[in-house]
């Protein structure tokens, strides 16, 4: 899932004082929800899963890792104490129906293999009225993604299963799934995944100015992201 995207960048999104402001904020946003157990489904490096944790909510990480000979169970190279769910498969998950009252999807489901099947997946492990959270789903008309592509820096579509989404293309896709989404919104105007101290130092200031503009009505259709939450049917 996000292994694609982790060897591209790195671990510069654990070093990018921006890009931490965001994942906070995701946090924060579902400890405030309160659901009883969390999914999250592609966890990468695992500081989402880490940050859910901080606050108190209990958290089932998981993580696509081609090649593996079966499922298995594997600390996390950053967060050794998190041992996450890892599969080689990269559909199915290897939990009973109805496991979670809300699935995590931070920066993965544009890069799974198929899109449509991990979100009947996840709605088979979801019980009846939990809450899927999708951040981080690039937007097709994203500005940032115009420049990448222009002048040959990581974008997506560079990887085979890339997919970028409207913001009615992506609701169209959740709701066909069996979900109602509740929310729906552009996010990002700025960069937020920058090296150096400076941008460390300047983080507060980044991630306020891109959550300011990124309320700007029409300027926003340009943002980096569409973001939903959705309930299960």
């Amino acid at each position: 899932m996000k292994a694609l995207a982790r060897r591209s960048a790195g671990d510069l999104p654990l070093r990018s004082g921006p890009q931490r402001r965001e994942y906070e904020a995701v946090a924060d946003r579902i400890a405030a929800d309160a659901p009883g157990h969390v999914l999250d489904w592609g966890c990468g490096w695992g500081l989402q899963s880490e940050l859910m944790l901080q606050r108190g909510l209990r958290v089932t990480s998981f993580e696509y890792e081609e090649g593996l000979p079966e499922p298995t169970v594997k600390p996390l190279e950053r967060f050794s104490h998190i041992h996450a769910h890892k599969s080689p498969d990269p559909v199915k998950l290897p939990f009973d129906d109805d496991s979670f009252d809300a699935v995590l999807s931070c920066g993965v489901l544009e890069h799974v293999m198929d899109p449509d099947g991990s979100l009947d997946e996840i709605h088979r492990v979801l019980r009846t009225g939990g809450t899927l959270y999708v951040y981080k789903l690039p937007n097709s008309l994203s500005y940032l993604e115009w420049i990448s592509r222009r002048i040959g820096i990581y974008h997506h579509g560079v990887h085979p299963f890339d997919k970028l989404y409207t913001l009615a293309g992506g609701r169209a896709l959740i709701e066909r799934h069996g979900y109602t989404v509740l929310e729906a919104q552009h996010a990002n105007m700025l960069p937020l995944t920058l090296p150096g101290r400076l941008a460390t130092r300047l983080a507060s200031v980044i991630w306020a100015a891109n959550r300011l503009l990124s309320r700007v009505p029409v300027l926003n259709r340009l943002a980096t992201n569409v973001e939903y939450v959705a309930r299960s049917r």
